[in-house]
């Protein structure tokens, strides 16, 4: 299992590629939630979300070890993490996207470098085909949560959350596959254990939540959800204990709720979130996260947002 010393070694290897994204504030959105909230800004991270942190350590962990090249099945924010330090290190990666990818998304990882490959529609069939590739060009499978180096990496968002707010009360966070949330969690809960962490679902992708009501991996199916990166089918074999022993709670939002925290956060701060990042938001907006003498700090998983779908995650 990862550990604290694990995600003290992962940020001195991605120290030099990642920014150390700010805690931003805002007095509208303390008054709309009557909570004092501090907001991890890993929308402003490099490749527009917190993935880059996982994604160096790993691939960096790769290439010591000697791979030639490197491939993913993703067509959103791991695949461009991957795709961006692949090129900086210098080694070609191959990323499998669906077939029906977003053109945008694509273009995304082609523009950091990545070679894109489509095949099928589901995980079930990219992964596959990615770990496929990789044996065929020497190469490393780098999955997109389920991974003691991804896990570490995504881990040093906690470590800086307790540097920048010492006396946090409670840290808030979009749910996927469980990557983000086990490393934030193994960070805090080796360093401050009275510091509380909670994970947000949105309640037609409630996989974990579920499996933690029943005590093993339950997989969900068909979610529609608009937070796309929180649309996991299952958490991981290794994330999922680390849930299970730490985790303080998951809140599950409606889609109408993820829809009014999107609106009201680009309206009142001015800045562009993906609704994944907007489910966090909304578990405060709605007091289903926290209390109000509080210090919460919500973590902001990512920006990346297409544009023309962007009146389909806003109210009617």
């Amino acid at each position: 299992m990862v550990n604290l010393r694990d995600i003290e070694n992962a940020r001195k290897e991605i120290k030099d590629v990642i920014h150390q994204t700010p805690l931003l504030e805002s007095e509208l959105l303390n008054a709309q939630a009557d909570r004092r909230i501090f907001l991890k800004a890993e929308h402003l991270q490099k490749t527009g979300s917190f993935k880059i942190r996982g994604a160096v350590n790993a691939v960096k962990q790769a290439v010591q070890k000697g791979a030639k090249s490197i491939t993913a099945a993703s067509s959103g924010n791991h695949g461009q993490a991957v795709a961006y330090i692949a090129g900086r290190l210098g080694i070609p990666a191959v990323i499998v996207v669906p077939e029906d990818a977003n053109r945008a998304k694509v273009a995304a990882i082609e523009a950091y470098g990545g070679k894109v490959e489509y095949c099928g529609f589901t995980s079930a069939d990219r992964i596959p085909r990615a770990k496929k590739l990789a044996e065929e060009n020497d190469g490393v499978y780098i999955p997109p949560y389920d991974h003691p180096y991804i896990i570490a990496g995504q881990g040093t968002v906690g470590l800086e959350i307790l540097e920048q707010l010492p006396d946090v009360d409670l840290i808030v966070v979009p749910v996927g596959g469980g990557g983000l949330i086990s490393g934030i969690l193994m960070a805090v809960k080796e360093s401050k254990s009275n510091v509380r962490v909670i994970g947000v679902e949105p309640e037609s992708g409630n996989d974990t939540f579920l499996s933690l009501e029943a005590g093993k991996i339950m997989a969900v199916s068909g979610s529609q959800s608009i937070a796309d990166g929180l649309r996991t089918s299952q958490p991981g074999e290794l994330t999922f204990p680390i849930l299970q022993k730490n985790i303080d709670g998951i809140v599950l939002v409606t889609e109408e709720e993820i829809k009014f925290a999107m609106q009201f956060f680009i309206e009142r701060t001015k800045q562009l979130i993906e609704p994944s990042a907007a489910a966090a938001v909304a578990a405060v907006l709605t007091g289903k996260a926290g209390e109000p003498n509080e210090k919460i700090a919500v973590v902001l998983s990512g920006g990346n947002i297409d544009l023309p779908a962007l009146r389909t995650c806003l109210p009617d």
